[in-house]
C-alpha cells in the first residue's frame, strides 16, 4: 500500500546520528544522502522494500509532528523491540507511554514498543507473535 514515509527534521546530522543507530538495529544500513532542487538534505534508508525518508522542511516552514500519527517499524522478535527502544533512547529519543511489552489490540496480542525521535515523530517498535 505505501511506497515510502518521510519525516521532517529540523537537524539533519542528528536525525542521521539517530536514525543510522536505530534503523540499524533492523537491518537497515546507510542511507542515500540527497540534497532536493532547493537544496535542502534528505536521507533515504531502503531495507527489505521498504523506504524510510528524513528531510529538511522544503517550504522552510517549521518541523512539527503529526498528533495522532505513529510510524510502525516491523520487528522479529522481542528483543528486537527492546533493541530498538534502547537504541532510540540512547540517541536522543524519549520512551513514551508504557515500558516495551505485550498488548492486547483490537489486531490481537503485540509486542511493542513506542518513542519519539529528537524531533518528535512517534515511532512504535512491533513485533507480531505468532499464533
Amino acid at each position: 500500500m505505501f511506497s515510502h514515509v518521510m519525516v521532517g527534521t529540523s537537524d539533519i546530522e542528528r536525525s542521521k546520528q539517530f536514525y543510522d543507530a536505530v534503523l540499524g538495529t533492523l537491518g537497515a544500513g546507510e542511507p542515500i544522502r540527497n540534497n532536493a532542487k532547493t537544496g535542502h538534505a534528505r536521507l533515504f534508508y531502503r531495507h527489505n522494500g521498504g523506504l524510510f525518508c528524513v528531510s529538511e522542511p522544503i517550504n522552510d516552514g517549521i518541523v512539527s509532528f503529526a498528533n495522532g500519527g505513529t510510524i510502525g517499524f516491523r520487528c522479529e522478535s522481542p528483543e528486537q523491540v527492546h533493541l530498538f527502544h534502547d537504541v532510540a533512547i540512547a540517541h536522543g529519543g524519549e520512551s513514551i507511554e508504557n515500558p516495551p511489552g505485550i498488548r492486547d489490540t483490537p489486531m490481537g496480542t503485540l509486542y511493542l514498543a513506542y518513542v519519539r525521535d529528537p524531533d518528535g515523530n512517534k515511532l512504535c517498535a512491533l513485533h507480531r507473535p505468532q499464533a
